[in-house]
């Protein structure tokens, strides 16, 4: 019981810091502000997936969580190129 509840304000936590996160997004004051809110978002999914499949011992999710993780890192390396005005 006590365990299952510590998972759960965990996730609440982490889904709570994501809103915040989310409110940086849409109010950024610079584009380099919403790409850092954007990854920030992108981890904390990461780390939820992770907190949520240990809690239920779904193999699944840390499997997906891991490749979310990946994909999540190529599209903040090309987000990041894009701000800087690199050429492809």
């Amino acid at each position: 019981m006590i365990v299952e509840l510590g998972f759960a304000a965990a996730a609440a936590a982490l889904v709570a810091f994501a809103l915040v996160c989310t409110i940086r997004l849409t109010i950024g004051p610079t584009a380099a502000d919403r790409a850092v809110a954007l990854d920030t978002i992108n981890t904390l999914v990461v780390a939820t997936m992770a907190l949520v499949g240990a809690a239920f011992r779904l193999v699944v999710l840390l499997d997906v969580a891991l490749v979310y993780a990946l994909l999540s890192y190529v599209g903040t390396l090309y987000i990041a190129r894009y701000l800087e005005g690199g050429s492809w």
